[in-house]
């Protein structure tokens, strides 16, 4: 899949509505605005950039994740936000990522509503992990993401009931929760048919 084509994915689309997480979340609880950079690596190797997050973190600690966080009152937008959070976490120069559009708003057990901001990263661009944030930097590969058998639905007990969430394989990581979400409306936006 070439730029043009992801790029004509997101011309003209408003972002759906609001989705919700897998796991309960109180529907009265006041939600922290957040935003994440879904960036696609183009070039030889095309994928989604992904981190995992350091084990000491107080919140998610060791999961995999997009980078980001919350949104600050300096942010201007949360695209603002997004490429804020993404220099801090892997060091990625924002010129390098060129903003395309985004996913719904998606809604957490921990009560963050996380707007998924998607970027194209230019080739050769280059990351270093923040100590502190980031224990690794990957991406998962754009035939995975493609593959509609790819992503499966697991179960779990979560405070006391079964929940079900989706996970994407891969060889090194655990890819779940909030982040195979967005994953899933990210793959169902680039499987869609666009007429040229």
């Amino acid at each position: 899949m070439t730029p043009a084509e992801i790029r004509a994915r997101f011309l003209g689309i408003a972002p759906p509505p609001p989705d919700t997480t897998e796991w309960t979340h109180d529907p009265q609880a006041e939600l922290i605005p957040a935003a994440v950079l879904v960036g696609i690596a183009t070039g030889l190797a095309p994928g989604v950039l992904l981190t995992r997050r350091t084990a000491h973190l107080r919140q998610h600690s060791g999961q995999v994740s997009f980078p980001g966080g919350r949104i600050d009152p300096g942010d201007a937008s949360p695209e603002a936000a997004a490429l804020r959070e993404a220099e801090e976490e892997v060091g990625l120069d924002p010129s390098h990522a060129e903003i395309i559009g985004r996913l719904g708003d998606y809604v957490t057990g921990t009560f963050y509503r996380i707007t998924p901001v998607v970027a194209l990263l230019s080739p050769g661009y280059l990351v270093s992990p923040s100590e502190h944030e980031v224990a690794d930097i990957f991406q998962l590969p754009l035939a995975v993401l493609l593959d509609p058998e790819a992503p499966q639905r697991h179960s779990a007990l979560f405070r006391g009931a079964m929940r079900e969430y989706w996970v994407w394989p891969h060889s090194q990581h655990h890819i779940w929760g909030a982040t195979a979400a967005m994953l899933l409306a990210l793959a169902g936006r680039l499987r869609q048919a666009v007429h040229f």
